[in-house]
C-alpha cells in the first residue's frame, strides 16, 4: 500500500512543481496555490471519498456512485479549466458530469438499460457543445489569418466553378436525368 501512496504523492508533487514553474511565473504564494488548485483541494477529494465509501461498504451503497461521479467530474473539469484558463471551452464538462455519475451507476449497478438514454443524451450534448466551442476558439485564434482564409476560399471557389471535370472510364455513361 505504501508503494501506491508514494507513487501517487510523487506524481502529485511532479505535477505541482511543473505547474508552479510554468504557470505561476516565479512569484507564488499560498493564495496563488489556492487560486489554481482549489478543485484538487476541496472538490475532487469529496468525489474520491464517495467512491471510496462505495467500495468500503462492499458495494452496497450503489447510490453513492452518482453523486461521487458528478462531483469528481466537476472537480476535474474545474481543475483543467482553472489551470489552463479555458472556462470558455470546458463548460460542457458540467453537462457531462451527470452522465458520468449515471454511467458509473450503470456499470457498477444492475445494468439497467434505461439509464443509457440520459447518459447518451447528456454525453452527445456535451460532445457537441465541446466541439463547437473548441472549433470557435481555434478559429478565434486564427482571426489574424482571416485575409488568407478568405483568399483561399475565393481561389478554391473559382477553381471549382471554372475547372472542368475530367471524364473517366466509369462516367462515360449518361444517366437519364442528365
Amino acid at each position: 500500500m505504501s508503494v501506491n501512496r508514494n507513487a501517487l504523492t510523487g506524481v502529485l508533487l511532479l505535477v505541482l512543481a511543473g505547474l508552479i514553474a510554468f504557470k505561476l511565473h516565479g512569484s507564488w504564494s499560498v493564495g496563488s496555490i489556492f487560486e489554481y488548485f482549489w478543485p484538487t483541494l476541496f472538490v475532487i477529494p469529496v468525489g474520491v471519498f464517495f467512491h471510496w465509501l462505495y467500495f468500503f461498504l462492499n458495494q452496497r451503497g450503489i447510490g453513492l456512485l452518482v453523486p461521487g461521479g458528478i462531483i469528481l467530474t466537476v472537480g476535474l473539469v474545474c481543475q483543467i479549466a482553472t489551470v489552463f484558463d479555458s472556462w470558455d471551452i470546458m463548460w460542457p464538462g458540467f453537462i457531462f458530469a451527470p452522465a458520468a455519475g449515471l454511467l458509473e451507476l450503470y456499470l457498477f449497478g444492475n445494468r439497467n438499460r434505461w439509464l443509457l438514454i440520459p447518459i447518451n443524451i447528456l454525453t452527445a450534448l456535451s460532445v457537441l457543445f465541446f466541439a463547437v466551442f473548441a472549433v470557435g476558439a481555434v478559429l478565434g485564434h486564427l482571426s489574424g489569418l482571416k485575409p488568407l482564409l478568405v483568399l483561399g476560399m475565393v481561389v478554391i471557389g473559382f477553381c471549382m466553378l471554372f475547372m472542368r471535370k475530367k471524364e473517366n472510364a466509369f462516367s462515360s455513361r449518361q444517366e437519364p436525368w442528365e
